[in-house]
């Protein structure tokens, strides 16, 4: 099961990372035509028109599907902002119980979080909404990632929440403070 998950996350984040290079391919086709334009505009006194239709459109899809299908990786690797200041102060039983609470709050967020885009997800597909650009896309598309994204991120909340009731400490724990020892100029709060 833990080599199932831990795929689950990093395939889950090597989705995110795709969807970024994805945005830096558009970025550098939109430049590269503006680039061929404006030389051909010199040179021929012609300009083609390249462009990359919907381009900023498709970009913020990707941003979008790239922000919310990292977070369970960077969960897991120690990489989210949490203030420590009061949990690294507890021992034992509070702290356990600490952890738990936080927990059990993100997972309640991020579960209504996921549902509720999952419903969205199932209304754009039933609809058949599309988006606006000059090339409409099915809204279902973009927001499928972000329905993925959270889905991946309950799972990962409620695997944190297991280990830490079977008395381990969580992986964002142990990446964070890997971290931090790495760079002793760091801190968590």
């Amino acid at each position: 099961m833990r080599r199932s998950l831990d795929f689950l996350y990093r395939a889950s984040g090597a989705l995110a990372a795709a969807c970024l290079v994805g945005i830096c391919l558009i970025v550098v086709a939109q430049i590269a035509g503006r680039l061929i334009d404006g030389a051909t505009a010199r040179l021929f006194g012609v300009r083609f028109g390249l462009i990359v239709p919907s381009a900023a459109e498709f970009s913020g899809f990707l941003l979008a599907g790239a922000s919310f299908l990292a977070l369970a990786y960077t969960l897991r690797a120690g990489g989210h902002i949490r203030v420590t200041l009061l949990i690294r102060r507890l021992t034992g039983r509070a702290r356990r119980g600490a952890e738990l609470g936080c927990l059990a709050f993100a997972i309640a967020l991020s579960g209504f979080f996921a549902w509720n885009m999952v419903l969205l997800v199932a209304d754009s597909w039933a609809f058949d909404e599309l988006s606006y650009g000059m090339i409409p896309v099915p809204l279902w598309i973009p927001q499928s990632l972000v329905a993925a994204g959270l889905i991946v991120l309950t799972i990962a909340l409620i695997d944190e929440a297991v280990a830490v009731l079977s008395g381990r400490e969580p992986a964002y724990s142990r990446a964070g403070e890997a971290l931090l020892l790495d760079d002793p100029g760091a801190s968590g709060e």
